[in-house]
C-alpha cells in the first residue's frame, strides 16, 4: 500500500467521521440555544431542562438517522477491507 492511499484512507475516515458525527453535534447546538434563548426570557434556569430536551433529540435522531449512519459505516469499512486484500 503507498503512501498516497493511505493518505486517501484517512482523509476518507475523516470524513466518514465528520458526516457521522456532524448532525447530532449541530442539532444539540441549535436545541441549546433555542432553550437558552427560552430561558433568558421566561427567566427559568434549570439545568435539566437543556438535558433532558437534547437526550430526547439525540435519541430521536439516531432512531431516525441510525440506518443511514450505519449503511455509511457499513460503506466505509467494506472500502476497508476490500483495501486490505
Amino acid at each position: 500500500m503507498s503512501t498516497e492511499q493511505i493518505v486517501d484512507t484517512f482523509q476518507e475516515g475523516i470524513l466518514v467521521a465528520v458526516r457521522l458525527g456532524a448532525p447530532v453535534l449541530l442539532l444539540c447546538m441549535l436545541i441549546g440555544v433555542v432553550v437558552a434563548i427560552l430561558q433568558a426570557v421566561t427567566q427559568i434556569h434549570e439545568q435539566s431542562i437543556a438535558f433532558v430536551l437534547k437526550l430526547i433529540i439525540v435519541i430521536l435522531f439516531l432512531v431516525i438517522g441510525g440506518g443511514w449512519m450505519m449503511q455509511t459505516l457499513r460503506e466505509y469499512a467494506l472500502m476497508l477491507f476490500e483495501q486490505m486484500v
